[in-house]
């Protein structure tokens, strides 16, 4: 034997772990409607820049017939290249090798090119098929998802993270996913749950289909555990390719920058869309679409706590994060929900330098006996926290009601706001006029011979003394009073003036969020 057919023994090598397992998994995969896990390396990467890891791994068990089962790989392929010319590592759990079971080696292959983009400052892709803990090595495989969890909780704010849910995700295969910034998820294709539907029947005697108990319908609008869905695999990893584009590397680094085309900056259509009766409704998508750059808008959560709509954007070139009040969900008011999608969104842009800018018209907390029994104080508090706690630029523009602890909880300048804008409309005050009249002055209008007339003088005189923009101005808790057509040409000069911002927090270890 030469050195040729040593080289020809590799390349035979090389073929079987890429083989998988087996053309006949590999057709049952496809008709699921699913890619292999290198096809799916294929589509996402830049082509010719992948290059696997761990290539030839294989599992040490010897219990329940794994001692006569063996696969080159561990049933997950690993590796690096780019996306876009830009560096990434990732992962891809291969379910036609022992249903993409993870076990010591698969485990201990994730974890270490987790641990070489940690090392290179490279945003990390989880792409899960799996059907969990393999069973077969007990606790290793335990042990091996302990090595991933650890990983992904050390390197969170150190690196982006990104999870694509393209099977099963079940078990303790959900936490790793779980921890990453953002997960996506397939419609009909992927599901996530601790414990499948046969189990839940067994214990608790409730049946539910899989798409049902964990699909991604269920995980983007109701759960909140995921933030996108896609209706195909090329669909999802497309997500990724565009959601990366808003990313830096890592959190030493900036936001990429794109040149932007001279253009006219004034936005006259901002005055018809924002209704000045602060009591009907409209869509803060189409106030996002006038400001920032066209087409530059990529929502995060879109189906989950639609009163908040949080994403990314550019303005001027410059990647933004946003987090607008929708008027048109529970009047823009916030509840749990959408207090825990604001704070872990405020969170993520303040970890990877994206300054954060707040459209703002709330009326409030959103009251109830179920909001106030689920914990709207501590949830609420998140919001409070997330916005004292990030030291990125804070621009906040008040388009219309700003009422009570909401406005205060909305990046307003008491906790750190940078700069404070309002229109000549907005209404900033402890609560709306109706309410406040009702309050204060409930006496004059009890009394009165025509008390409804004399509410509503009473609602006249606190709108014009209180809720104006004027008296918080006078105050220096808004900056400055501006000409909604102007809003966009104000953040481009607020953006530019707080590019070199610094600003440090008291030394800790870290702080003790309301979660």
């Amino acid at each position: 034997m030469d050195i040729f057919d040593k080289i020809n023994e590799l390349y035979d090598k090389r073929r079987l772990a890429e083989l998988g397992g087996g053309d006949e998994r590999i057709e049952k995969q496809h008709a699921k409607g699913k890619l292999t896990a290198r096809e799916r390396i294929d589509y996402l990467l830049d082509e010719g820049s992948f290059v696997e890891l761990n290539t030839f791994i294989e599992h040490r068990g010897t219990d329940f017939g794994m001692n006569n089962s063996s696969a080159k790989g561990e049933g997950v392929v690993t590796g690096y290249g780019k996306v876009n010319g830009r560096p990434v590592y990732l992962f891809a759990q291969d379910f036609t090798v022992y249903g993409g079971a993870l076990g010591e080696m698969h485990g201990k292959k994730i974890a270490s090119v987790m641990d070489l983009a940690a090392k290179n400052g490279v945003p990390f892709i989880g792409l899960n098929d799996s059907g969990g803990a393999r069973i077969q090595e007990g606790v290793s495989s335990l042990d091996g998802y302990g090595h991933v969890f650890y990983r992904n909780s050390i390197y969170s704010g150190v690196i982006p993270q990104i999870s694509v849910i393209m099977g099963p995700s079940a078990g303790g295969a959900v936490y790793s996913p779980a921890i990453t910034d953002f997960v996506i998820m397939v419609e009909k294709t992927s599901q996530m749950f601790i414990t499948g539907p046969k189990v839940i029947e067994t214990v608790t005697g409730e049946k539910i289909s899989s798409e049902d108990l964990g699909g991604a319908y269920i995980h983007n609008t109701k759960s909140g555990n995921a933030h996108l869905k896609a209706n195909t695999e090329y669909e999802a990893l497309d997500a990724v390719k565009q959601l990366l584009a808003y990313l830096p590397n890592n959190n030493n680094e900036k936001p990429p920058v794109e040149q932007m085309e001279q253009q006219d900056q004034l936005r006259p259509r901002l005055t018809d869309i924002v209704p000045f009766d602060s009591t009907k409704p409209y869509d803060v998508k189409n106030v996002i679409s006038e400001i920032v750059d066209s087409n530059s808008f990529f929502e995060i959560h879109p189906d989950f706590a639609k009163n908040i709509v949080v994403g990314f954007a550019r303005i001027d070139g410059k990647v933004v994060g946003l987090v607008c009040n929708q008027p048109k969900y529970l009047a823009g008011g916030l509840d749990i929900d959408s207090s825990d999608k604001a704070a872990r969104f405020i969170r993520f842009c303040d970890s990877f330098h994206i300054p954060l800018i707040t459209f703002e018209d709330v009326t409030g907390f959103f009251p109830g006996i179920k909001q106030e029994h689920g914990g709207i104080i501590r949830h609420g508090a998140k919001i409070l926290y997330a916005y004292s706690e990030a030291t990125v630029p804070k621009i906040t523009v008040i388009t219309r009601k700003a009422y009570g602890g909401a406005y205060v909880a909305l990046n307003s300048k008491s906790i750190g706001a940078d700069l404070v804008y309002a229109w000549p409309n907005a209404e900033i005050a402890v609560m709306g006029p109706e309410g406040a009249a009702n309050i204060i002055f409930a006496k004059d209008i009890a009394e009165s011979d025509n008390p409804e007339i004399t509410r509503q003088e009473k609602i006249d005189t606190y709108r014009e003394k209180f809720a104006n923009p004027y008296i918080a101005a006078g105050l220096g808790m808004v900056d400055d009073v501006i000409d909604p057509r102007e809003t966009r040409v104000k953040l481009i000069q607020a953006l530019e003036m707080l590019e070199n911002k610094n600003e440090q927090r008291p030394q800790k270890k870290h702080g003790n969020i309301p979660l």
